[in-house]
């Protein structure tokens, strides 16, 4: 069987994402050819640093279809970034050469020479600047989708948020019948085309215990609705529950997926309980994007304890692709 590259873009140059690539190269094997994006001084200093030898490929971009790529070496597109260090404080500096990472990737994509995307973490306060919410928002105007996902997908169970990056003031202002209802279509959509079945979806309420003190209860007048509208068309739905509830055992087993109403609602019950052992998934996109469940962590650069697990799960879910 031929698959497809993956293609790597490393993103925040002084994240924790090269350690846990390295780290993945030396103790698994992987079929589906890697092609990663980044600077090669930047690998160069932190292999050094973090005491790794791999040797690097590099890769001619107007050659790329000519390659016949294994991974006994680090497939690297190069793109310059001036770093003297092995890592350096986060700052606008690698902006420029964050987004070039990304322009060549959507290059890679729009021309069908791959249909899979891992990118590492970046960070929203330099790089995004305030115009997208993330980078779930970012690739959806990228690729002009509008109806979009983020799903920390997990076999056993996975959770999606209805609002993502967005602050706590602003999420009752949010919600609606159509943005809930297109997140599970979505959802719905993912898990037939790529788990094989039709998901069972549990939404929670928006307040606590699904009650309000206020004259308006969201979770009466336009969670419930929703729910009970998606049950006639046939989705696998039920809710609104609780959050503080859903994810005890006895409850969350009955579901493959948990919609909530905003981000830490449910990654946060979602972290507690897998750890690393999730990836996020951007549903909606013409191809599959993922990225490992953490951020750049500063706080680990540079001391090698860093998991993998969390890359190595993307890896595995796009290698089931061609």
């Amino acid at each position: 069987m031929n698959y497809k590259p993956i293609i790597l873009v490393a993103g925040e140059p002084n994240s924790i994402f090269f350690e846990i690539l390295f780290k993945v190269l030396k103790t698994k094997r992987i079929k589906s050819p890697l092609i990663l994006i980044a600077s090669q001084k930047i690998i160069s200093l932190q292999m050094k640093k973090l005491n790794f030898k791999i040797n690097i490929k590099l890769l001619d971009l107007k050659k790329i279809n000519d390659y016949k790529l294994n991974n006994s070496s680090i497939n690297l597109i190069n793109v310059s970034y001036n770093q003297k260090k092995a890592f350096e404080k986060i700052s606008a500096k690698s902006n420029d050469y964050i987004r070039k990472c990304f322009e060549i990737a959507i290059f890679l994509i729009k021309t069908n020479f791959s249909n899979k995307l891992i990118n590492g973490p970046i960070s929203k306060k330099s790089f995004l600047k305030n115009k997208f919410l993330g980078i779930t928002e970012f690739f959806g105007k990228k690729f002009k989708k509008k109806k979009i996902a983020m799903l920390i997908y997990n076999k056993d169970l996975s959770v999606s948020p209805v609002t993502t990056h967005l602050p706590l003031k602003k999420v009752s202002k949010t919600i609606n019948k159509k943005l809930i209802t297109e997140k599970v279509v979505l959802i719905d959509d993912f898990y037939k085309t790529f788990i094989g079945y039709k998901p069972r979806i549990a939404l929670t309420g928006l307040n606590p215990h699904c009650e309000s003190i206020s004259n308006f209860n969201e979770d009466e007048k336009i969670i419930k609705p929703t729910v009970k509208n998606l049950m006639k068309r046939k989705f696998k739905v039920s809710g609104p529950y609780p959050a503080d509830t859903i994810f005890l055992e006895k409850n969350r087993k009955k579901f493959n997926v948990i919609l909530g109403m905003y981000h830490d609602q449910v990654l946060s019950p979602i972290k507690t309980l897998f750890e690393y052992d999730a990836i996020n998934i951007t549903l909606g996109l013409p191809f599959v994007r993922i990225s490992p469940d953490h951020g750049p962590n500063e706080k680990m650069l540079g001391k090698n304890v860093s998991s993998p697990l969390s890359l190595y799960k993307a890896i595995s879910f796009l290698e089931r692709l061609k």
